[in-house]
């Protein structure tokens, strides 16, 4: 079911410990880490089959505690399911966005919100709210001496074809503020996981170009591609240029150790 490429990160002075990313779809992830898991902005499973693929058979099953993330209430970015799996899986800590408690997709209790600027601490993990050009927030993950970066949907959604010229420029300039306010923050990442849509047409990439450019990055994973993963591949021609390492998990399941 798993395809698994490796890439080497270089150690920063705090000791770092093996992890494998996987691929779940569109902008669903998991780290496995020592002793914990992360899934992040799980839309469905690897499989067709509603109750089978990594995320039922593997993930719900390895020990220890178990980290779920949601950027935002969109469908394609927060199922409700998930909520149900603490009947299965006690040891679940829900963090998310607080746009989808106010739009009342998960109750005050069932989970830990975040808004940009608010951080989650733990033993395990430092996990902090960056902001987003669309609904939610991005997530900053510190854990085992790597840096990690989930984007939800932070992008730069100009729509260049469909839109006019001030609302494509109206659209840089807030993404361009969100931003400048992660580099004032964040210096270097390990892996980024970032949205590279060609819905949006024409320079449908210059969101994480300008991304990588701004925030050297050593692992770049594009997602939020939907079923066309091909297209990213001539993203995947600039980042290598730039000294980032390109890898597209184009299929569900597929995995890398960093």
């Amino acid at each position: 079911m798993k395809q698994e490429k490796k890439f080497s990160v270089l150690k920063t002075k705090k000791e770092t410990r093996k992890m494998k990313l996987t691929y779940i779809y569109h902008s669903g992830f998991a780290i496995e880490a020592n002793g914990f898991s992360i899934l992040m902005d799980y839309f469905k499973d690897t499989l067709k089959s509603s109750d089978m693929g990594f995320v039922h058979q593997e993930l719900l099953n390895r020990p220890g505690t178990l980290y779920i993330l949601a950027s935002h209430f969109h469908p394609d970015h927060f199922n409700a399911e998930v909520l149900q799996w603490k009947k299965q899986k006690k040891d679940i800590v829900y963090i998310f966005s607080k746009d989808i408690l106010k739009r009342k997709r998960a109750g005050k209790e069932e989970a830990i919100y975040l808004k940009k600027g608010d951080c989650f601490e733990d033993k395990n993990l430092r996990i902090e709210a960056f902001g987003s050009t669309d609904s939610g927030v991005s997530f900053f993950i510190n854990t085992g001496g790597k840096n990690f970066f989930h984007a939800g949907d932070l992008n730069n959604w100009h729509w260049q074809d469909e839109s006019t010229p001030e609302e494509a420029t109206h659209s840089e300039k807030h993404y361009l503020n969100e931003l400048n306010d992660i580099v004032t923050k964040i210096k270097q990442l390990d892996v980024a996981m970032f949205p590279v849509d060609p819905r949006i047409g024409t320079g449908f990439a210059r969101g994480a170009e300008q991304f990588i450019t701004q925030i050297p990055t050593k692992i770049f994973v594009p997602m939020h591609f939907w079923e066309q993963p091909e297209t990213t591949k001539s993203f995947g021609t600039y980042a290598e240029k730039q000294g980032c390492h390109f890898a597209l998990m184009a299929t569900p399941g597929e995995s890398i150790t960093i």
